[in-house]
C-alpha cells in the first residue's frame, strides 16, 4: 500500500501571527508541522502497520509544499514514522492560494504515482494557518478521485474504504473505492510522539526535493499569478479594551442585564 500524507509547515500557534511583504503573505519564520496533519499521519501509519508495515512493502510518503524551511515539517513526519519524505519547493510557488496549491500538489501526486499507483491520499481537516479546508476537495477534483472529508474513523477492506463522518446530530457512514482523497479530523486517533529511536531512524530516510519543472507545472499557473484570490489589504487587530467592571451594590443583576441588552445579547 502506498499512502501520501500532505503535511504543512505553519506558524507556531504559541506566537502571534504576522503578515509580511507587500503582498500580505504569512510570516513563516517561526513555523512547525501543522498539528492537525499529525492525525492524518497517524492514520496512515496505523493503516500500513496493520498490513505488515514498511517491511511488507508499504509506504507512507510525507509530502510538503513550501519554502526551504518547510522541509522541517517533512523531517518531523519522518521522525514520527513516515517512510519517505518529499519537499515541493520552488520560488514561483510563493503566494499560492488554495487553488494554486491544489494544482501543484495534484501534479506532485501524479509524479509520485508514476512508478507505482498511489492508493490513498490523507490530509488533516484544515491547515492551522489558512483554515479553509479547501485543498482536499480541490485536490480530489483535480485528480478525479473520490473524496471523503472530515472523517472521524477510517477502515480499509481490500480496495474499499469506510469512513464515519460526524455531524452535530448524526453520523454518516461513507464508502468509497480506492484510490481516494480523505481528510481526517482530530477525533480519529491520538498521534504518537517521535521517540529517540524514530529520531535516529529518520536520519537515514530519504527526502526528495521537487521543483515545478520536475512535476511539469508552468510557474504562471501557481504563485500570485496563478491564484484565484489575493489579500489586497490588511491591518492589525485593535488592542483589547479593559472591558466593563460591574460592582455589586445590590443591583449587580440589573446592571448585568442592562449591559447584555445594550450589547444586543438578550
Amino acid at each position: 500500500m502506498k499512502i501520501i500524507v500532505l503535511v504543512k509547515h505553519v506558524p507556531d500557534a504559541q506566537f502571534d501571527r504576522h503578515l509580511t511583504g507587500g503582498a500580505n503573505t504569512t510570516d513563516r519564520s517561526e513555523s512547525i508541522l501543522s498539528e492537525l496533519d499529525e492525525y492524518a499521519l497517524e492514520a496512515a501509519l496505523q493503516l500500513i502497520e496493520a498490513r505488515g508495515g514498511a517491511a511488507a512493502g508499504n509506504k507512507v510518503i510525507a509530502l510538503s509544499m513550501g519554502p526551504a524551511g518547510a522541509v522541517n515539517a517533512v523531517k518531523k513526519s519522518l521522525q514520527i514514522g513516515a517512510t519517505e519524505g518529499v519537499h515541493l519547493s520552488d520560488d514561483a510557488l510563493a503566494g499560492s492560494d488554495a487553488a494554486a496549491t491544489s494544482l501543484a500538489l495534484a501534479a506532485a501526486v501524479r509524479h509520485l504515482g508514476a512508478d507505482a499507483p498511489v492508493d490513498l491520499i490523507l490530509t488533516g481537516m484544515a491547515s492551522t494557518d489558512g483554515e479553509t479546508s479547501l485543498v482536499p476537495a480541490q485536490l480530489a477534483e483535480r485528480l478525479d478521485l473520490a473524496q471523503v472529508t472530515f472523517a472521524s474513523s477510517l477502515e480499509l477492506d481490500g480496495g474499499k474504504l469506510t469512513a464515519r463522518r460526524d455531524g452535530d446530530s448524526h453520523a454518516d457512514t461513507i464508502e468509497a473505492e480506492l484510490p481516494a482523497v480523505v481528510s481526517v479530523t482530530d477525533q480519529i486517533n491520538e498521534p504518537r510522539y517521535p521517540n529517540f529511536k524514530g529520531i535516529m531512524a529518520a536520519k537515514k530516510k530519504t527526502i526528495t526535493t521537487l521543483t515545478l519543472a520536475d512535476i511539469g507545472v508552468d510557474p504562471a499557473q501557481v504563485g500570485f499569478s496563478g491564484s484565484w484570490t489575493a489579500v489586497e489589504a490588511a491591518e492589525a487587530r485593535p488592542p483589547r479594551t479593559a472591558g466593563t467592571i460591574i460592582t455589586d451594590e445590590g443591583d449587580a443583576g440589573i446592571k448585568l442585564v442592562e449591559f447584555l441588552a445594550a450589547q444586543k445579547l438578550l
